[in-house]
């Protein structure tokens, strides 16, 4: 019926739960439930093992804004412009990930183990849309991680960035932090502000962010 495998978390059929190796029988009674990863079903499933808690993603090639933004809710997320559907399938398999796509094709090849496919088409609705989805508002850690190489970023004193800051940016501001893989720096600037509205709506604001 072209549901993807990774949106399916348990099957029952008579009541009873099986794995999608099952043969169906004229006359069965057949029940498909979505993917719980905010609810262990792991003692009644036999679809898949226990839910992914270690939440990480490895996101699309045109997912890249929403992969910044759960990078800057503290997610590790994977993301490369020029990545293939089997590379990118393969990478999510060995490390665990969770792969988001809007291509329902991707989530249909057998090593993609957990996946969701991205309805929205706007980067901050889908970012509430996955927070949602994988029920992560309580998981936030905002700011730890780097939008644009993934690394964890760690506090710095003024005088270690100083040369590199912009002068209105070294008058006006006093905490910063650095990224400890690309060396990128950060400050509580307009658009520190502007997302920590976003990470702050939580599941009452979800309706509203970003329209």
């Amino acid at each position: 019926m072209g549901v993807p495998h990774t949106e399916v978390d348990l099957i029952l059929v008579n009541g009873r739960s099986v794995d999608f190796a099952h043969h169906l029988a004229d006359g069965d009674r057949v029940s498909v439930y979505p993917v719980f990863e905010a609810l262990d079903i792991s003692a009644v499933t036999a679809v898949r093992p226990e839910p992914l808690r270690l939440v990480r993603f490895a996101a699309d090639t045109h997912l890249g804004r929403l992969a910044g933004y759960l990078r800057l809710a503290g997610f590790d997320t994977l993301y490369r412009n020029d990545w293939d559907d089997r590379d990118l399938a393969e990478t999510a398999a060995t490390e665990r990930r969770i792969v988001l796509t809007r291509d329902r094709g991707l989530l249909m090849r057998t090593a993609v183990t957990h996946g969701h496919l991205v309805r929205e088409t706007r980067p901050r609705v889908q970012l509430v849309e996955v927070l949602e989805r994988f029920d992560l508002w309580g998981s936030l850690r905002p700011f730890t991680r780097c939008s644009v190489c993934n690394s964890p970023v760690e506090k710095v004193r003024k005088g270690e960035v100083a040369a590199i800051l912009p002068p209105r940016t070294a008058r006006y501001f006093d905490d910063f932090w650095r990224c400890t893989g690309c060396g990128r720096v950060y400050w509580r600037g307009a658009h520190y502000r502007s997302l920590l509205g976003l990470f702050s709506a939580g599941r009452a604001g979800s309706e509203t962010v970003g329209r």
